[in-house]
C-alpha cells in the first residue's frame, strides 16, 4: 500500500489564489458615470427651477380669494392671539381681559341659551319665528313626526 501524505489530497491544480475580488476598472467607471449623472440632474433641475420662478413672477392673475393681500408678502402678519386670564397669586385669578377665549365662550353660551329658551324672529319679512325649545317639543309631540319612507 502506498503511503499518503496529509497534504496530497488537498492539492488541486485547477484551484488557485484569486488575484482580485473586485473589478476596480468597472467600479471606477460606475463612480464616474454616477457623478456625471448627478451633476447633469442637478443642473437640469436648477434650469427648471429658474424657468418656473420666471413663470411665477410673470403670473398676474387675480388671487383666488376675496381677502386683501398684505402690502409686503415676504413678512407674515403678527399673530392674533387672545390672552388667557392669568393668576397673580395662588387662589386669586386676575380679572379677565375684555376679549379672551373664556369670555368669548361664555358670551357664545349666553347667546345660544337666549336663542334656545326665548321666542324671536328669524326672518320677519318671511314670517319665520323661533320658538322656545320646550314649546317646540310639545308641538312636535302633538302634531306627530313626519314618516319618511325609503
Amino acid at each position: 500500500m502506498p503511503e499518503h501524505h496529509a497534504e496530497d489530497h488537498l492539492l488541486n491544480p485547477e484551484t488557485h489564489h484569486e488575484r482580485s475580488d473586485v473589478n476596480v476598472r468597472a467600479l471606477l467607471w460606475f463612480l464616474v458615470i454616477f457623478i456625471v449623472f448627478g451633476v447633469f440632474t442637478h443642473f437640469f433641475l436648477w434650469i427648471l427651477f429658474k424657468h418656473f420662478a420666471k413663470e411665477a413672477r410673470r403670473d398676474v392673475r387675480p388671487p383666488l380669494t376675496a381677502m386683501q393681500r398684505p402690502g409686503d408678502l415676504s413678512v407674515p402678519q403678527g399673530p392674533r392671539l387672545q390672552p388667557f386670564p392669568a393668576q397673580e397669586r395662588p387662589g386669586q385669578v386676575m380679572a379677565p381681559y375684555r376679549s379672551t377665549p373664556v369670555t368669548d365662550m361664555e358670551e357664545m353660551q349666553r347667546s345660544e341659551d337666549q336663542a334656545l329658551h326665548n321666542p324671536g324672529w328669524v326672518d320677519r319679512q318671511k314670517g319665520i319665528v323661533r320658538l322656545p325649545i320646550d314649546v317646540a317639543k310639545q308641538l312636535a309631540l302633538q302634531r306627530g313626526f313626519p314618516v319618511v319612507r325609503q
